[in-house]
């Protein structure tokens, strides 16, 4: 399946250098502190970039001291490579970021390549030095073709966190009806999004109601209707099974609404997925039974998308081959991150879980 390769990361927050491939279906696993959500942080980074926030991003996560690994007198720049395998060949995003006046973050260079398949010298695109916003969209913007196909791709690499459920989440309060073209990172326009799959794929909204009912007996359906003077606001209101009245979103139980937020990414049309899809700790907050059908989900949306999971959760991991896990130790003070040899666990996988195994820290990723 094509989709992002391999990751190369230097002197990013606990990563003092990482090289890691990836695969379909990635599951970090680690004791608190080992680094897995930094790997993500990293992701929602470029999220940001992406959208032309990147300075903001350093502002709000502590500056540049908090995000170059042990501050800019140990580490004065970060690095970071992407390769993406696409039909024909192997794109490449490069970039070096500098530690700055301001206790910020400045481009020392920033460059896309393609290597074509059957060819040994990458195109390249540098796109220069010295700026504090990428240049991919400008670039794009122009008609550049290269830029336009590293724009897709990266802003394709979503990260999605749906820990916030607090009663003044976003995901509770009305929204705008017609925000609904992706399910957003922390799923306030889910109401929106609903709606339209129910509009444009009737089946596929079926069958994420149907979903959640198994997790949560009592529920029957969404009652999505847009309100306001204009009718371009929308809630997630939702009714019991049984009754007529009309709930709210405020009536949800934090991890039902969890639990919604994960089915509809999850369920959503093939063609529409996010890629890679990347959720640090979907399991928060979720009973047993529902981990397990979460779980299910991901297994089967990484046959048309990649995965890329940070978890807790030794039940959740019961759900995944040796092959899907990246352990993530703390040696010292770097992060690093490995996959298990296979062969070493097929006589603990005779006896124990998967989970339990790592529980008995057989495989790395707990406390030392």
């Amino acid at each position: 399946m094509a989709g992002l390769q391999r990751v190369i990361l230097k002197g990013f927050k606990s990563i003092k250098e990482m090289d890691l491939e990836l695969r379909p279906l990635n599951i970090l696993i680690g004791a608190n502190g080992a680094g897995k959500s930094n790997l993500v942080s990293f992701f929602k980074m470029l999220n940001e970039m992406m959208a032309i926030h990147l300075q903001q991003y350093i502002g709000t996560m502590g500056r540049a001291q908090s995000i170059l690994h042990f501050g800019p007198k140990v580490t004065p720049r970060m690095e970071a490579r992407l390769e993406f395998e696409v039909e024909n060949g192997i794109d490449t995003y490069a970039l070096r970021l500098f530690h700055a006046a301001g206790d910020t973050l400045v481009f020392a260079d920033e460059n896309l390549s393609f290597l074509q398949t059957g060819y040994t010298r990458p195109k390249s695109l540098p796109l220069g030095s010295g700026h504090e916003e990428t240049r991919i969209g400008r670039k794009a913007d122009e008609g550049e073709p290269t830029a336009r196909v590293f724009r897709h791709l990266l802003n394709h690499c979503r990260v999605y966190h749906f820990h916030d459920t607090s009663p003044t989440a976003r995901v509770r309060q009305y929204c705008y009806s017609g925000d609904n073209r992706w399910l957003m990172p922390d799923a306030g326009n889910l109401a929106a999004f609903l709606l339209r799959l129910r509009e444009e794929h009737e089946n596929i909204y079926q069958r994420i109601v149907r979903t959640v009912r198994l997790i949560a007996p009592f529920f029957a359906d969404f009652d999505l209707e847009s309100a306001g003077p204009d009718k371009r606001e929308i809630i997630l209101n939702w009714r019991d099974k049984g009754s007529d009245q009309v709930f709210g979103p405020h009536q949800l139980l934090d991890g039902t609404l969890r639990a919604v937020c994960l089915v509809t990414l999850l369920m959503q049309p093939e063609g529409e997925l996010p890629d890679p899809i990347i959720v640090d700790e979907p399991e928060l907050g979720l009973h047993p039974y529902a981990i397990d059908v979460i779980a299910a989900l991901f297994k089967k949306a990484s046959h048309y998308t990649q995965i890329l999971i940070s978890t807790q959760s030794n039940l959740f991991l019961d759900n995944f081959d040796p092959e899907d896990i990246v352990v993530v130790n703390r040696e010292g003070k770097e992060s690093k991150f490995a996959r298990p040899d296979g062969t070493k666990l097929e006589a603990w996988l005779d006896e124990y879980s998967l989970g339990e195994v790592w529980a008995k820290n057989v495989i790395g990723g707990g406390p030392h």
